[in-house]
């Protein structure tokens, strides 16, 4: 399946991984490893709970500047190693949510040269929204829970 990016609505990146997709795929789908990576440093998730099946929940609390922020969504898509899409359009039961931000998507995919090829789409609603979380860092922060996720990840290759 191919994905065709909005430029209006969609935000995307991809990065080289210097890891094994199968990890990158486990730290992104069980919930003692989300800690780890999730939220750039030095921020903190203080609360993970995952059902990773299509229509279970992808629950994250954060600390940011000592204010939490409770994150509920659930997921859309879970293809083993390949794609992973959640949402905050709704929380557990299909229950929607009056102000929805985003739909990601994670593409993991073999790279030629080793490691993963890791794809990170944020859809928005709206051209404000897509702007919004532009200008709030999308980039930045995504490449730097890029980062985080490598380097975590490097970390638990046995």
């Amino acid at each position: 399946m191919t994905l065709d990016l909005d430029p209006e609505t969609d935000l995307s990146f991809t990065r080289l991984l210097a890891v094994p997709r199968a990890l990158v795929w486990e730290c992104w789908t069980r919930p003692e490893h989300i800690p780890h990576f999730f939220i750039p440093a030095p921020n903190k998730v203080t609360a993970v709970d995952l059902d990773l099946r299509v229509g279970g929940r992808f629950n994250t609390v954060f600390d940011v500047d000592g204010q939490q922020m409770d994150n509920r969504g659930v997921y859309l898509e879970v293809v083993s190693q390949e794609r992973l899409v959640f949402t905050d359009a709704y929380t557990e039961g299909w229950k929607p949510v009056p102000e929805p931000f985003m739909t990601a998507i994670l593409l993991l995919s073999d790279a030629p040269e080793g490691g993963t090829t890791y794809t990170a789409i944020a859809r928005h609603r709206t051209p404000e929204t897509r702007k919004a979380h532009a200008d709030m860092g999308f980039f930045e922060g995504w490449g730097t829970v890029a980062t985080q996720l490598e380097s975590y990840a490097k970390g638990l290759i046995r």
